[in-house]
């Protein structure tokens, strides 16, 4: 049997071995799955509602202990891994209260009655990222019970502890046996047996582009539907009319959350060269400030990127000796660490074209509202991005140029479970959240009654 070993990265040390799936595994599970969709999707909706509300509850009560998990697994610091833990308790909150509102349409025709349903799919494979585990599995899994499908959740090979103990809080809760699994596994075993089982109905994958790219294929030929969510290059632009000092303030953590392991992270910070220099007389205290530590520390803003080959990335773009407009410091000894970093560049350097993913980002100077969109689109992304001025005219005129689904006006906030998230370009397909969240999980059905003698 294939194992999956489970590495603290904040020590390196092993601290769970898990069975790794097999396309056996798999089938056995589409089955399971397909069984306990049937009597999910007959449930009159105010049970299901009901249901979902309790695993929201009993996810509520397991918050710390959740949170804990994930900052031994993901190396989050624990006020962030609460937040994840909680923002899984909202999502399926939410989608519960969205049951009862999964209503179809009535369309006036000639000759009859025309009415609409929303149908669940089936089956539906969630496969999620290492990042931020709970909220993204979350994102797919909370919708897709609610709109009656049944789920199973592949978590990324480096993080599944949390997404088992979700489980195991979902049967606690009630929810039918079957209804929600998860499938430890790899990507090219058990994540690719998910994606071409014909069983499976739709496939919701957050991860990097080239991935997303060869499942979209695959399920091409199974014309099996697909939502993804990929990577960001995404730009913080700084007007020389914003408030320069909070702009700087707020810059460290649009890169540095996560540890930079953020498709929205704003790795691009485009600053008006009128104001430059004084921008980054601010950035650079702000950045050295933030504290870089143990995860279970309270006061950690900061911890380890997830694993060595990920650190290995990271320093691909930067080496050691890079000159480096900023550089913090980041632990020595065990774990995978890397300081928060802060280059200057140019639109087509290659720190500013690809995603790195870890906390790196480079500052651009630009001459102008024209010059500022022309070097933010000038990327294959176009997942999010922050735009810092205090002319409403200037916001809203950039906010409609610049390519990108989600934007911020002097703000880095990308993702609300009320609002809808997903990219523009390669960063991705369809949208997750928001009030619609439930029909991406579902077929419309048109029914024509004729009232004519």
């Amino acid at each position: 049997m294939q194992e999956l070993h489970v590495l603290n990265p904040a020590t390196e040390e092993v601290i769970a071995t898990v069975p790794a799936a097999t396309p056996a595994d798999v089938d056995a599970a589409v089955a399971r799955a397909a069984q306990a969709q049937n009597g999910w999707a007959a449930l009159p909706p105010t049970d299901r509602a009901r249901l979902l509300r309790r695993f929201a509850a009993t996810v509520d009560a397991h918050v710390d202990d959740l949170a804990e998990l994930e900052v031994r697994e993901a190396g989050h610091p624990i006020g962030n891994a609460r937040w994840e833990a909680g923002n899984a308790r909202d999502l399926l909150d939410y989608a519960a209260g969205g049951v009862e509102r999964l209503a179809g349409a009535q369309i006036p025709v000639p000759g009859g009655l025309n009415v609409t349903f929303h149908e669940p799919l089936g089956v539906v494979a969630v496969i999620a990222p290492w990042n931020f585990p709970m909220p993204i599995a979350a994102w797919g899994t909370a919708p897709a019970l609610a709109a009656g499908n049944a789920v199973i959740l592949k978590p990324a090979e480096t993080t599944p502890l949390t997404a088992l103990r979700l489980a195991e809080l979902a049967l606690e809760a009630g929810l039918p046996e079957g209804l929600f699994q998860v499938l430890p596994g790899e990507g090219p075993v058990a994540g690719n047996a998910l994606v071409e089982h014909p069983g499976v109905a739709k496939v919701v994958f957050t991860g990097s582009t080239a991935v997303g790219k060869r499942i979209m294929a695959k399920c091409a030929d199974g014309v099996k539907r697909v939502t993804l969510e990929l990577g960001g290059k995404s730009p913080n632009i700084v007007f020389a009319d914003a408030d320069i000092e909070a702009a700087a303030a707020a810059a460290p953590g649009s890169f540095l959350d996560n540890t930079g392991q953020d498709c929205c992270a704003r790795s691009r910070i485009l600053v008006q060269r009128s104001v430059h220099d004084r921008f980054m007389e601010l950035l650079e205290p702000a950045v050295l400030s933030f504290t870089v530590g143990d995860p279970a520390d309270p006061g950690t803003q900061m911890g380890p990127l997830i694993s060595a080959a990920q650190r290995e990335r990271v320093r691909s773009y930067v080496p050691e000796s890079a000159p480096a407009a900023i550089r913090g410091e980041a632990p020595a000894g065990k774990g995978f660490w890397y300081p928060a970093t802060v280059l200057e560049g140019w639109p087509s350097d290659r720190t500013a074209v690809e995603e790195i993913f870890g906390p790196v980002a480079v500052v651009i100077p630009f001459e102008d509202e024209a010059d500022a969109i022309r070097i933010a689109n000038a990327t294959d992304y176009g997942l999010s991005g922050s735009i810092w001025t205090r002319d409403v005219g200037r916001a809203l005129r950039v906010s409609r140029a610049v390519a990108a689904g989600n934007l911020s006006v002097n703000s880095h906030s990308s993702v609300r479970y009320w609002t809808p998230f997903g990219g523009f370009k390669q960063s991705g397909l369809g949208r997750e959240l928001g009030p619609d969240a439930l029909t991406a999980f579902t077929e419309t059905k048109n029914v024509f009654i004729s009232t004519e003698a």
